[in-house]
């Protein structure tokens, strides 16, 4: 008799410990990659059922919400506006990658997240920080980006951290 196996997410890679002088791109992809693989240390060892769990009322967060968003994130800041490729928004209406869920998508929308930063970052390796583009009528440049994308990650990872601790009491990922 064959038993039904069910998906649990993997824990990510470990990272390194984001430099604190040197080379400031170096220490910008540092603490960009720290919360990009903070926020899977936090869904590690969940099912996909459990990632689809919004049990912070009235809240309708939820850790696959929080994957699929800032796979979206990644791509719209860094693909899209810094490097100007031609490819499509992963969700096109407001709120789609927290409200439209499925548990079906979880595995896939986890292996997404990884492969989407490394598009990023290779979109975007050969850019100068002071590369500018205009962000609906505002010149930007791709030092803020990676600021923006630091801070948008450090809050959402924080949002992940009660969201996991509501569904199994788990802390400090």
């Amino acid at each position: 008799m064959v038993k039904d196996m069910t998906w649990i997410t993997p824990e990510p890679p470990n990272d390194g410990l984001a430099p604190d002088t040197g080379d400031i791109r170096l220490i910008l992809q540092g603490y960009l990659d720290h919360y990009r693989l903070t926020l899977l240390r936090i869904c590690a060892g969940l099912n996909a059922e459990q990632l689809a769990l919004r049990p912070v009322a009235p809240s309708t967060l939820s850790l696959l919400g929080l994957v699929r968003h800032m796979t979206n994130v990644e791509r719209t800041w860094f693909r899209i506006r810094a490097a100007g490729e031609d490819v499509a928004p992963l969700f096109t209406t407001t709120d789609e990658d927290f409200d439209d869920l499925d548990t079906a998508s979880a595995q896939q929308a986890i292996s997404d997240l990884p492969a989407e930063w490394a598009r990023c970052d290779a979109a975007v390796k050969n850019l100068p920080l002071d590369h500018i583009v205009d962000v609906r009528g505002q010149e930007v440049s791709l030092a803020s980006i990676y600021i923006h994308l630091i801070e948008e990650w450090a809050r959402h990872a924080g949002h992940a951290d009660l969201i996991r601790q509501s569904i199994d009491g788990v802390t400090g990922r």
